[in-house]
């Protein structure tokens, strides 16, 4: 397996997202969407998260298809990002059709940033404006980084961010993910010198810094948990792929990917954090064997999902009020 042409969850064909931000906030949205409804399922494995229509997503609701996903800070303010989105949507004409009516759907999920420094005591929410302008915005190549959901993002040892990453299996079935680095656990080993998914780097795309070579140490970080991440946290994250997966399927792999999480951040999954990711399929590529090509895609899609966790904070500005470093600083990279 080896990334798509842009490493990017846009590899996966008809795939388009677009990022904004607004820097006086340090908070920001990232949407995903395409020119057609696509098929979209859910797993939550953390204990606090922010969700808005998650439950039309489970294999047993009617709704076939979604619109849109949104990736918001904000906390639940942040969920308004999708009102901004489906109101777009809306006058596009885009939208599940009952009679005369069309009804965009948009699920989303928040991250908590509302304690990086950043001016919250807004008069009106800018969420919508930030989805509708994200919307505006997509296309298939993106930033990652300091950029939308990840704009205000932190983990507990360094500035945390927007990442993406793409595979493309020996039967050509694309995966990707897409995510929002912002746990209460640590993407690096005690040192920060080292991320934990460093085992499935591909081509230095975070660094090339290698494993830790006294592995015994990385368990946790050795510096004290930012207060930011004692307060509130999350991963939220999109796996993708072209293949032609069912709602059912697309669950499967929502729970597969959740494992690069568990690989590139530790702890994951806590009380804390609200790690969600959602699973996107366009299906485009019929599967021939469902059980193994599923089996795989789940597997890719765990390994690009723990490459763009790595790739959010390795691509992480560095601004003056941040009130945690990014890593390249720290390194003396930038």
């Amino acid at each position: 397996m080896q990334p798509g042409p842009l490493n990017l969850i846009t590899d996966v064909a008809g795939l388009r997202v677009g990022n904004a931000s607004d820097a006086t906030l340090r908070s920001g949205t990232t949407v995903l969407t395409a020119d057609r409804p696509f098929t979209a399922s859910v797993a939550v494995h953390g204990g606090a998260p922010g969700t808005r229509e998650t439950d039309l997503l489970a294999p047993d609701k009617s709704a076939p298809g979604v619109d849109a996903l949104v990736l918001s800070g904000g906390s639940a303010f942040g969920l308004a990002a999708a009102q901004g989105v489906m109101d777009a949507l809306h006058a596009q004409g885009r939208g599940f059709e009952v009679f005369s009516a069309r009804v965009p759907i948009v699920p989303a999920a928040i991250i908590f940033d509302l304690l990086n420094g950043g001016e919250k005591l807004w008069p009106v929410n800018p969420y919508p404006e930030l989805g509708a302008r994200a919307l505006a915005a997509a296309d298939t190549t993106f930033a990652i980084g300091t950029r939308g959901a990840g704009a205000g993002a932190q983990t507990a040892q360094h500035k945390g961010g927007l990442g993406s990453a793409s595979l493309v299996l020996a039967d050509g079935t694309t995966v990707g993910a897409l995510v929002a680095v912002n746990p209460m656990g640590s993407v690096t080993t005690p040192s920060g010198r080292h991320f934990h998914a460093a085992p499935f780097e591909v081509n230095a795309e975070f660094g090339g810094l290698g494993p830790d070579p006294h592995p015994t140490l990385a368990l946790l970080p050795s510096r004290k948990v930012s207060a930011m991440a004692q307060q509130g946290n999350t991963t939220i994250a999109i796996v993708a792929t072209d293949a032609a997966l069912d709602k059912a399927q697309c669950n499967r792999l929502a729970v597969a990917a959740h494992d690069g999480i568990a690989r590139a951040i530790l702890p994951a999954h806590s009380p804390m954090d609200g790690d969600l990711v959602f699973a996107a399929a366009t299906g485009d590529r019929p599967l021939v064997e469902p059980g193994p090509q599923l089996a795989m895609i789940g597997h890719a899609a765990s390994l690009c999902l723990s490459r763009a966790i790595a790739r959010a904070v390795w691509e992480a500005e560095p601004d003056p009020y941040d009130t945690l470093p990014a890593i390249r600083r720290e390194l003396g990279l930038v």
